[in-house]
């Protein structure tokens, strides 16, 4: 899953101390079944996501105006893959069938894809540096409240795959040769925005697992308050992001 690169210091900040379970090894936090249930919702999210994510990699790839580009994407294509993999495999080593743990967010996430569909190579550089990182930002928000052993695997699946960079020199590039593309893709990066808080949220809603990590009661989870400071994070992030991009947010 594509996330901001550090150099432009564009990710939102979680807390970082670990309490609770987040000082807990998996062994020890999985015997609490709602909090087991949680993060079998949280992987089999993340698992599609990342499958939905090397998908659309491999579409865009298609749309790339240069042989280079294609390749650039294939191989960024490749390595969502390769997380996808990482994530079935957790799955099914903590005694999920990753099928049945991805299928609860096939519908909200390709509904999301269908709403977002880019209409040129541009906006699907947008898209996946955008809209793929609000949703990493969020997951890297719920790993800090997880179990040490789940955390460096979600941890490690948002590792920036080549993305960020790629399409910041690219967009940067685009409004250059014709400012024009600036407006029209601020207008597209805003809409994401909104699309990609509004799925999360609803995700999260469907899921009772989920919803009750998120809002107390498992893994030391965050309070109304902290939700409300988790989204600001988050909006924050975005905001350096489309900086990142010469847009405005």
């Amino acid at each position: 899953m594509t996330t901001p690169d550090n150099a432009a210091d564009t990710s939102a900040e979680a807390p970082t101390q670990a309490t609770g379970v987040a000082a807990q090894d998996w062994d020890t936090a999985a015997a609490d079944p709602q909090y087991r249930a949680a993060v079998v919702d949280l992987l089999g999210a993340l698992a599609y996501g990342e499958l939905a994510a090397f998908e659309r990699l491999a579409e865009d790839a298609k749309l790339a105006p240069t042989l280079s580009d294609k390749a650039e994407l294939a191989k960024m294509a490749s390595a969502e893959f390769h997380h996808f993999e990482q994530l079935r495999n957790r799955l099914s080593a903590v005694g999920a069938e990753p099928t049945q743990a991805m299928e609860p967010f096939v519908a909200a996430l390709d509904g999301f894809h269908r709403q977002t569909a880019p209409s040129d190579w541009l906006e699907g550089l947008v898209k996946a540096y955008v809209g793929d990182s609000i949703a990493s930002d969020f997951y890297r928000e719920v790993a800090a409240r997880l179990d040490e052993d789940t955390r460096g695997l979600v941890l490690g699946v948002l590792d920036d795959t080549g993305h960020a960079s790629f399409a910041i020199e690219k967009v940067r590039a685009a409004i250059d040769a014709d400012p024009r593309v600036g407006g029209r893709l601020a207008l597209w990066a805003r809409r994401l925005m909104g699309e990609a808080l509004s799925q999360s949220q609803r995700v999260v809603a469907d899921r009772d697992a989920l919803s009750t990590m998120l809002v107390g009661g498992v893994a030391d989870g965050f309070d109304l308050a902290e939700v409300g400071r988790m989204f600001s994070r988050i909006t924050e992030a975005h905001t350096k992001r489309m900086a990142a991009l010469g847009l405005a947010a």
